[in-house]
């Protein structure tokens, strides 16, 4: 879905908090846009300002900047009133607390903060609470330890939340986008089926699975397991092969199967064996859906053709195995990165959760290629994408890097048609 989903199939993201908390400028930094205006003047947004947006890598949202809450006066309280008509279609809520407040004596949260969270807690809707104005005073004493008694996750959030002139988003910006994917309903970060719902119901779909040394012994690797498991769970077959049988068992079956899935370590071998007729794709290529977003990370894929040989390159891997020889990772796709751009690349490696700590840091690499996730849930790699989104850095993954090295993107990518 786009920005031209309709209301009623977007996420509702509430923003709150008093007059002159900072919550149009948070929304201005969230979008890159100028969507609200921006004032010293309390009171300056007046009706809830809507704001329907593709927010990378939750989806289709839609933002609802407010009203403050404290408003005075009989025209203060019909905006106030309409403030809180616009928790009753909030599904979360960011809560703005001015840090500037404590600064001149008054209490950061207060009676206000107070009714509202009690109005989110008691509608079951998600806070998170935004630190605003964080480079014009400290979080005064007890207001940390009132959230993390409240259980309130916070970020922090400067008062002039600009993007760069590169378009890249305000530091804290990359943290408030990894809040949101923690706190989204389970439903929406849900991981999809692997393959079975890009198929027909009882379809029979060959599996290229070469046995390479990392494999554990007797065992295929999860990516593999998984697939055919999903297969199982929605009434399909599957014929699991390896590269140098694959011709003799296209060749025996009595039609085409429904779709080829191999490894990507073996994408040149499997495309010139496979008839262009037959869709064709890799388990890895699937799993950037499974757990990330393929739209986002296809596109990552497509910018490897803009890349020169001065291009810094981050090779991330969810686990934490020790590399052995013709690792995918540490090996292979270095050597064909290298093949294509020229020895005067750099490439760095990161493992498990280490990543680059601050959105300055990750904006130094110009390209992020991830490893599949297999081990990691969809909420966690949705967080790593949102950062990379916030810092302006392409993300991809194995198998999508490998269909566009070896020239066969958009075969690999047409079965996903639609995803992105």
């Amino acid at each position: 879905m786009n920005e031209t989903a309709p209301k009623g199939l977007r996420l509702h993201l509430g923003i709150f908090g008093r007059r002159n908390a900072g919550k149009s400028t948070l929304l201005n930094a969230i979008t890159r846009q100028n969507v609200s205006i921006v004032s010293d003047v309390a009171g300056t947004t007046t009706d809830p300002v809507e704001k329907p947006m593709e927010l990378l890598p939750i989806g289709p949202v839609l933002f609802i900047d407010t009203a403050g809450i404290d408003d005075v006066g009989a025209l203060g309280e019909k905006r106030a009133a309409k403030t809180r008509q616009a928790i009753d279609r909030t599904d979360v809520a960011l809560l703005a607390l001015d840090l500037s407040r404590g600064a001149g004596g008054e209490k950061v949260w207060d009676t206000f903060e107070e009714e509202l969270f009690g109005e989110f807690t008691r509608r079951g809707i998600p806070v998170l609470a935004v630190l605003t104005k964080a480079d014009l005073a400290e979080p005064p004493s007890g207001l940390l330890e009132l959230l993390a008694a409240r259980k309130i996750p916070h970020v922090r959030i400067a008062s002039s939340a600009a993007p760069d002139r590169e378009g890249r988003a305000a530091e804290g910006v990359g943290a408030l986008r990894e809040a949101l994917v923690a706190l989204l309903p389970e439903e929406v970060v849900k991981p999809r089926p692997i393959l079975s719902d890009l198929v027909p119901s009882g379809a029979l779909v060959v599996l290229v699975t070469p046995i390479d040394k990392e494999a554990p012994k007797g065992r295929l690797i999860m990516p593999q397991v998984q697939t055919i498991r999903d297969l199982l769970d929605a009434g399909c077959a599957s014929v699991v092969t390896q590269v140098p049988q694959l011709p003799s068992v296209l060749a025996r079956l009595a039609e085409p199967p429904a779709m080829v899935v191999t490894d990507s370590q073996a994408f040149r071998e499997v495309d010139a064996a496979v008839p262009e007729s037959i869709p064709l794709t890799s388990f890895s290529v699937l799993f950037a859906r499974v757990k990330g977003d393929f739209g986002v990370m296809k596109k990552g894929a497509e910018t490897l053709d803009a890349l020169s040989g001065g291009a810094r390159i981050l090779i991330a891997e969810a686990c934490s195995h020790h590399p052995i020889a013709e690792d995918i990772g540490t090996e292979k796709i270095p050597r064909l990165l290298r093949r294509r751009l020229g020895d005067e690349i750099e490439i760095g490696h990161v493992q498990g959760h280490n990543f680059p700590e601050t959105d300055a840091l990750l904006a130094e690499w110009d390209l992020v290629i991830h490893c599949g996730a297999c081990v990691w849930n969809r909420r966690e790699m949705l967080r790593r994408i949102a950062r990379c989104e916030a810092a302006g850095v392409p993300i991809t993954n194995y198998g999508l890097a490998l269909a566009q090295l070896n020239g066969i993107l958009p075969r690999a990518s047409a079965p996903l048609v639609g995803e992105g």
